[in-house]
């Protein structure tokens, strides 16, 4: 499996909530809803995605915008008007001031806004949990990736917009589907890029020497692995792989591996239901103790008060 294989296995979306917007300018959006990920596809006329932490962008039709949480956005008509709503952790909606206005902007199924004959039109998906999407994942994406309308290839937008107001059996699971599917597509675009600014590790995968190691740690995580088995794959002493490895990754390679087995362990802490003791041993650890060991000196607390959350201090993904 590639590095990009990996990285987009994680999205699993589960009951995600998606909605139409159609808005009249001038509207503005401020959204503290505190997801770990959400899309934006803009149909219709132009929107502006400015986050707090990093520069606004705008959005014509066909642009699709990702967005990595938690932290707050305003999405409008134009980049300085105030916010006249509020959208909180919930997708609870109100005024600045606090006033409910849910029911007052319902147009529809899954449809919402102020008029249904408004110039712009927008498709929102968010990843609501953050089980449903890998560290590894959110820790490579900046605070907004925008693709622009053609980069895409296949018509995922129209087809999202067209089942999105639809109203049939098992249409959440079609949703949830799309909605990765989409994310999976934009990721696969904007990670091509020369310019996405990847991490190290990602661009060794291209690597003779280094890349058939990582794809070997990636693909069994669980073996216990040495550097000498290591190298011995690659084909290459235990010294040139050592030095190659840091120096293409940015770290040893048993350093490396202890951390993918710690996100991998993280990411089935919060998509699964297995034993702490189950994960252990997927990921590598001889037992529930020798992972909590591990996990709590790089995440700040127990594997079990991990699954428990809510996030340890300081981390946002």
């Amino acid at each position: 499996m590639d590095a990009l294989a990996h990285l987009l296995d994680g999205p699993r979306a589960r009951r995600a909530f998606l909605m139409r917007s159609i808005f009249t300018p001038p509207w503005s959006l401020r959204v503290e809803d505190r997801a770990p990920l959400t899309l934006l596809a803009q149909v219709e006329g132009e929107a502006w995605v400015v986050p707090d932490e990093a520069p606004a962008e705008r959005l014509g039709p066909g642009d699709v915008a990702v967005l990595r949480g938690p932290g707050p956005y305003t999405v409008a008509a134009d980049p300085g008007l105030p916010p006249r709503v509020v959208i909180h952790a919930g997708q609870r909606c109100t005024t600045p001031a606090g006033e409910p206005l849910g029911d007052a902007m319902r147009l529809g199924v899954r449809t919402w806004g102020d008029s249904l004959d408004g110039a712009t039109t927008m498709l929102t998906g968010t990843y609501q949990m953050r089980g449903e999407v890998s560290r590894r994942l959110l820790d490579v994406l900046p605070a907004l990736a925008v693709l622009p309308a053609g980069a895409l290839g296949p018509p995922l937008v129209p087809l999202l917009r067209d089942e999105i107001v639809k109203d049939e059996p098992g249409q959440e699971a079609v949703l949830d589907r799309l909605l990765d599917l989409l994310l999976i597509t934009v990721l696969r675009a904007w990670l091509s890029r020369p310019q996405a600014g990847v991490p190290s590790w990602y661009r060794a995968h291209a690597d003779p020497v280094v890349g058939p190691v990582l794809r070997e740690l990636h693909r069994e995580p669980a073996r216990p692995w040495t550097v000498a088995a290591l190298a011995e794959h690659a084909g290459v002493s235990r010294a040139a792989l050592a030095r190659r490895f840091t120096g293409l990754v940015g770290e040893p390679p048993m350093a490396y591996l202890t951390g993918w087995r710690l996100a991998l362990a993280a990411d089935l802490l919060r998509g699964t239901d297995a034993t702490v003791a189950a994960v252990a041993r997927q990921v590598g650890y001889g037992g529930a103790f020798a992972l909590s060991v591990a996990f709590k000196r790089v995440h700040g607390v127990s594997p079990r008060e991990y699954r428990r959350g809510p996030e340890p201090a300081g981390d946002d993904s």
